[in-house]
C-alpha cells in the first residue's frame, strides 16, 4: 500500500475523531473553546495510534475481514 493510502487514512481518522470528541464535549455542556481543545488534543493521539497499529497489522498480512478497508481486500471481493 502506498504512503498516500496511509496519509488519507490518518486524516480521515483525525477529522472523524476531532468531530466526535468536540461534539461529545459540547453536549456535556462544556464551552466551545474547551470542546475544541479536547478535540485538538485527542484527535492526533487517536489517529496516530490507530494508523500505526493498522499499518503494522497490514505489514504482517493481518487484514480486517469485516472492514475490507485495504486495497488487497477490496480486490478480492470483486467478482
Amino acid at each position: 500500500m502506498s504512503y498516500s493510502f496511509w496519509i488519507k487514512r490518518f486524516f480521515a481518522v483525525l477529522i472523524g475523531v476531532f468531530v466526535v470528541v468536540a461534539v461529545a464535549q459540547y453536549l456535556k455542556n462544556d464551552d466551545v473553546a474547551y470542546a475544541l481543545t479536547q478535540g485538538a488534543i485527542w484527535a492526533p493521539i487517536t489517529a496516530i495510534i490507530f494508523t500505526a497499529s493498522r499499518f503494522f497489522q497490514a505489514r504482517r498480512g493481518q487484514h480486517c475481514a469485516l472492514c475490507k478497508d485495504t486495497p488487497e481486500m477490496r480486490d478480492e471481493s470483486k467478482p
